[in-house]
């Protein structure tokens, strides 16, 4: 099922993970003795640009709340212009500064312990269950409760329960209110219910949240609405679209970045005395990128290199891209592969787990231990102990030269079954490596 040994699985000894993780606290260490002001300043107009989308926006959409033709134009604009604001608030300041990205600058302003985000997740919730939670134990199945965020089935190592049937209806839910579902996810109502949950830890963690979810309402759906007086509607219809908006793209950059083909799953037992070079390789092995230019970075805040950001959670976003040129080579020394792909490419692949594993095991084609969505160090048996131990000389052989012949023997085993059955022969010997079947 998932990875119970990370340094087998990819290959690598002891001292390769050792040298890998003293190479990545290297480009740490150069990230953070370079800080400074090209940074501040960056996020600082990161700020002004948001507040002046969302001021821009507002205003068109009063203008454009009435009549027709130019000033229904307005109104798209204006929308357009909100939705945009709440994403950069959302993904490029919210999520990073309470990351602690930018807690280096001890300005009370741009800080983790102060920020407050314009969503219905209360910030100490999300910091919690991401922050902590999420990126300690990433993609560890029990562990981290981002894995299907309690709702989807991403990976064989949950059993299937006629529930899952569901879960492409659920997955679009999920999507449009991903706010409401992220502002949920800390609180583990669930567990409160069935009483797994004390009721003093419960009790103000719902009161927080009614707290913030009720001033949230109250700005995006009766204030602004009301300050435009007959034009009620017409507000109200436009910051429920900004938030859709908002809610859509959060929800596909997080999943891209979480469930696309690559993205491995790990078992309880993968912490086993892990070190930090581990830890490390648990974080690259465990995220995904997509392919992105200045602009679509910036928007996904800079999440289109989740790999990096999961490996430096609390360095600057803007750092990302420059970060992304050396792990990719460090990839390309110790033969890891570096997941990445194009944006709906990698949506793609994510939504086809969604549906696949909505369906019971018995209708799924690939085993449990080598599946696109979730892969073990099992699936390397059928290369046999003379195929896995490294040559002598020339390049390394590791993880990504291994799976390449994983799966070239795959494919040497398909079309002998084709032709064992075209000859009307055994093709149970082929599915055991009998070479002479």
């Amino acid at each position: 099922m998932a990875i119970s040994d990370i340094p087998e699985y990819a290959h690598l000894s002891d001292a390769d993970v050792a040298a890998l993780g003293a190479e990545l606290d290297q480009i740490r260490a150069d990230i953070e003795a370079d800080r400074g002001e090209r940074d501040a300043r960056y996020i600082r107009n990161t700020i002004r640009l948001q507040r002046g989308l969302d001021i821009a926006g507002r205003a068109m959409i009063a203008a454009g709340s009435t009549g027709g033709g130019r000033r229904r134009g307005a109104w798209w604009a204006g929308t357009a212009s909100l939705g945009v604001a709440k994403i950069i608030e959302n993904m490029e300041l919210g999520h990073n500064v309470m990351h602690g990205q930018w807690d280096w600058m001890n300005d009370p302003e741009v800080h983790s312990a102060t920020w407050e985000w314009d969503m219905v997740c209360a910030a100490p919730h999300w910091k919690h269950s991401h922050n902590y939670v999420h990126h300690k134990y990433t993609n560890v199945v029990g562990m981290d409760h981002d894995v299907g965020y309690k709702t989807l089935r991403v990976t064989r190592d949950e059993p299937w329960e006629p529930r899952w049937l569901a879960q492409p209806f659920l997955n679009l839910l999920l999507a449009a209110g991903f706010e409401w579902g992220i502002a949920l996810h800390d609180l583990e109502v669930g567990e409160v219910i069935r009483g797994n949950k004390p009721k003093d830890v419960a009790i103000p963690q719902l009161k927080e949240f009614a707290r913030k979810a009720g001033r949230q309402i109250g700005k995006d759906y009766v204030l602004f609405p009301a300050l435009s007086g007959p034009n009620f509607k017409h507000t109200l219809t436009a910051n429920l679209s900004a938030n859709l908006i908002r809610n859509l793209w959060a929800y596909v950059v997080i999943f891209c970045g979480h469930f696309p083909d690559g993205a491995e799953k790990f078992t309880v037992d993968a912490l086993d005395e892990e070190t930090r070079g581990a830890w490390y390789l648990r974080q690259m092995l465990g995220t995904a990128n997509f392919d992105s230019g200045p602009v679509m970075a910036f928007l996904s805040g800079n999440l289109s290199y989740q790999i990096e950001h999961h490996l430096y959670p609390d360095l600057p976003s803007n750092r990302l891209p420059e970060i992304s040129v050396r792990v990719r080579e460090l990839c390309d020394k110790y033969d890891l592969p570096y997941t990445t792909g194009p944006f709906l490419v990698q949506y793609a692949k994510t939504w086809r787990t969604i549906a696949k594993l909505s369906l019971p095991d018995k209708y799924l084609r690939d085993t449990a231990d080598d599946a696109p969505e979730t892969c073990s160090e099992a699936m390397f048996a059928v290369l046999g102990a003379d195929d896995a131990v490294a040559p002598a000389e020339g390049p390394r052989r590791g993880l990504k030269s291994a799976i390449a012949r994983v799966r070239a023997v795959r494919q040497e085993r398909r079309r002998a079954r084709k032709a064992a059955a075209r000859k009307g022969a055994d093709v149970t010997r082929i599915d055991r490596g009998d070479k002479a079947a």
